[in-house]
């Protein structure tokens, strides 16, 4: 029996968590606040979780819900779009004439109408991938660039807990996965939202770092050789093999020269620097890795069905990484042109590339999966930051809108054939079940096995939340 705040309380498992980081917090039991945010990160996470592993298919830029997956073929002409309506398999869902694979396959997916929040420009990157608001003020001078203090991404917080659960010594993969470019890089930027921010550098994701021909390429609207598509973490993996005892003469050299440093630096940076170093070298001689990161060993008739474009084979990469262990990968359709899926001046390209790339790599994923037994166990998440304007240009171009957009879900028992939430007449705004970026992230988070209301601590061992609202869509899952 304890009691924290004049009352008394029982469990039959001891101590609730709120009572234990109360009760840490206080010094009681010779437990500091960390140990005790530790003890409940590894026996909390991954425990019972829908889900192993979690694809998050991340379209930057914000691809138009009129044009997708919320069409109104009854609306006015300026708001309906040039598209036509196609069935499904799901009752009732018409989408777009350029996603007929997908409609062919929508009895495994259930598509979320009514994503809404308010933050109507491109740094809700930030919000989409942490579940928490870009927080910066207009005095940063529109700087869209990731900092140290952001929110960490949740693949950084999968990471993070990852490497103290009890099957941390087991895993030769990095848990968390960028594919297949840091988002941003292509123009030169390195975005908000995919690092792991206060949580420490330590847990960014392991990003691959495939480039561009030339200032006008666009690899996502063409097909890549493998020449290209070198999917190998930079400064990891080297075409010229190092060996052992050459990677060990380096590894004892920096020891020696980083514990001089550390005698006199033993501060976060320092040791966040430390494990970098060892889970670098850790990964550099792991054959696992190196096989795993190796497209080449899929067929020549997968490859083909999910696209020879970038972002087809970035999917497929991720498939291969959550097969070899991986537990979160983003897999994100950047803009290398500056536009993409922001589409403000036509629907040219949605026509001709976005959708019908989107289309073949996203039902190549989610078929590929259900073959090889692994959709029951992988979430697949397919979402932008935001959506479009309801009132379309002469060309068909849309402006920015946040405050209604689509987002998919399958795998990791997702119910399929539905369709969650109803927008307005326009596709402007939710009319009911409105989904938040808090909702999805903790959503993520449970299917996962992580506790949604979970703390960590931060770089002065404060506890945070990871998410501070929202609830779980539990209602999607069978």
């Amino acid at each position: 029996m304890l009691t924290v705040n004049g009352y008394a309380k029982q469990v039959c498992s001891g101590l609730t968590r709120r009572e234990a980081l109360q009760a840490g917090g206080a010094g009681l039991f010779g437990l500091s606040l960390p140990g005790v945010l530790a003890a409940e990160e590894v026996a909390g996470a991954f425990q019972n979780g829908r889900a192993k592993s979690v694809i998050f298919l991340f379209l930057f830029g914000g691809p138009s819900q009129l044009e997708s997956f919320d069409m109104k073929p009854e609306a006015s002409s300026g708001i309906r779009g040039p598209f036509h309506p196609i069935d499904s398999r799901t009752p009732g869902l018409h989408i777009s004439e350029y996603l007929p694979q997908t409609a062919n396959i929508s009895d495994k997916l259930c598509v979320i109408r009514t994503m809404t929040h308010p933050h109507n420009d491109h740094n809700a990157c930030h919000y989409i991938q942490t579940g928490h608001k870009w927080t910066r003020s207009a005095a940063d001078g529109g700087d869209v660039n990731a900092r140290g203090t952001d929110w960490p991404a949740m693949g950084s917080v999968v990471e993070y807990l990852s490497r103290r659960s009890p099957d941390a010594h087991q895993r030769a993969l990095p848990d968390y996965v960028y594919l297949p470019n840091r988002l941003g890089v292509l123009q030169g930027l390195e975005r908000t939202g995919q690092h792991a921010g206060w949580l420490g550098s330590a847990y960014n994701a392991f990003a691959t770092d495939i480039r561009k021909r030339n200032a006008a390429d666009n690899p996502y609207f063409r097909d890549c050789t493998d020449a290209e598509l070198d999917f190998r973490i930079r400064g990891l993996a080297t075409k010229e093999e190092m060996t052992l005892d050459r990677l060990n003469r380096r590894s004892s050299l920096l020891q020696q020269f980083d514990q001089a440093n550390r005698d006199f630096h033993e501060d976060h940076q320092y040791k966040n620097y430390d494990r970098i170093q060892q889970r670098a070298l850790s990964l550099v001689t792991s054959e696992k890795m190196r096989s795993a990161f190796d497209i080449q060993q899929e067929s020549a008739k997968l490859r083909d069905r999910y696209g020879r474009h970038l972002f087809g084979q970035s999917t497929l990469m991720g498939r291969r990484m959550i097969e070899a262990g991986a537990r979160f990968v983003t897999v994100c359709w950047d803009a290398p042109d500056g536009y993409s899926w922001d589409s403000h001046r036509s629907a040219h390209h949605l026509q001709h590339h976005l959708l019908p790339g989107f289309d073949q790599a996203y039902s190549a994923l989610l078929t590929d999966l259900e073959e090889r037994g692994l959709l029951d166990e992988t979430l697949v998440v397919a979402v932008g930051e935001m959506g479009r304007t309801p009132t379309g240009t002469a060309a068909w171009g849309r402006g920015h809108w946040s405050h209604c957009f689509p987002c998919l879900l399958a795998g990791a028992g997702v119910k399929g054939g539905i369709v969650y939430g109803t927008s307005d007449a326009e596709a402007a705004y939710p009319v009911d079940n409105p989904v938040t970026p808090e909702d999805l992230a903790k959503t993520i988070y449970w299917s996962l096995g992580i506790d949604p209301e979970l703390f960590l601590p931060d770089r002065e061992d404060r506890p945070i939340p990871i998410i501070e609202s929202g609830t779980p869509l539990k209602q999607l899952f069978g």
